[in-house]
């Protein structure tokens, strides 16, 4: 049976089932409340939703442990609302992480050529190991299961670097499962939250997959 909880429910409500100070890492990529479309017309479900995606931040104030990070992706349309929303919730602001893309995702003003994530703690939390650079390379996901997938080598140095293993990793805006992939893959506990049901059975089954390779290759290391 797994160890990880994948859930297909609204994020606000959700959350709001989960008990205070249970999760030790959030990792997640909520919709930027920018009525993305990508090239397929595949659109993000709640991405005009301000209340709901903004009204997140306290819960997962709530449900953090304290000296605790938070890392949240974010564009720059709608970064006065999101920065308002997590500093009345409580959280600082711990560093702001940028990905190099080699291609360019949007030429309307400027070639788009990087991604975002604001690095977020509650209390006075501790990296573990070496310190991550703030400049880093981007990996292309393909965007085949979801169109905003971010990529697994994307995620996992994050889990990494601001949990430890067997600590509980939440993303309340799950997408296909790549951040409950990339907690698999490093040894941490995942819980993650869904709106939309094809999504959420995907994220089952690719962290099943993700359990059965991380058991393998435990068991091969044992050997």
């Amino acid at each position: 049976m797994t160890q990880h909880n994948i859930i297909n429910g609204e994020a606000l409500e959700t959350l709001k089932g989960i008990e205070a100070g249970t999760i030790d890492l959030v990792v997640t990529d909520p919709p930027y409340l920018c009525n993305y479309q990508d090239r397929d017309g595949r659109k993000v479900r709640n991405d005009d939703n301000a209340a709901g995606v903004l009204g997140v931040f306290s819960e997962l104030f709530r449900v953090l442990q304290q000296d605790s990070y938070a890392v949240v992706f974010c564009g720059w349309t709608a970064i006065d609302q999101f920065s308002k929303a997590w500093a009345d919730a409580g959280f600082k602001v711990g560093g702001h992480l940028v990905w190099g893309k080699d291609y360019v995702s949007n030429t309307k003003h400027v070639q788009y050529r990087h991604e975002s994530a604001w690095l977020l703690t509650k209390g006075n939390p501790q990296r573990q190991g070496k310190a991550l650079p703030d400049l880093l390379d981007w990996t292309y996901s393909g965007n085949r299961h979801h169109p905003t997938q971010k990529a697994v080598e994307v995620i996992a140095p994050l889990i990494r670097s601001f949990s430890k293993p067997g600590d509980v990793v939440l993303d309340p805006f799950l997408g296909s499962g790549t951040t409950a992939v990339a907690a698999a893959l490093s040894g941490r506990v995942a819980i993650g939250v869904e709106l939309e049901a094809k999504y959420c059975e995907l994220a089952k089954n690719r962290v099943s997959g993700a359990e059965r390779y991380h058991a393998a290759k435990g068991e091969r290391q044992a050997a």
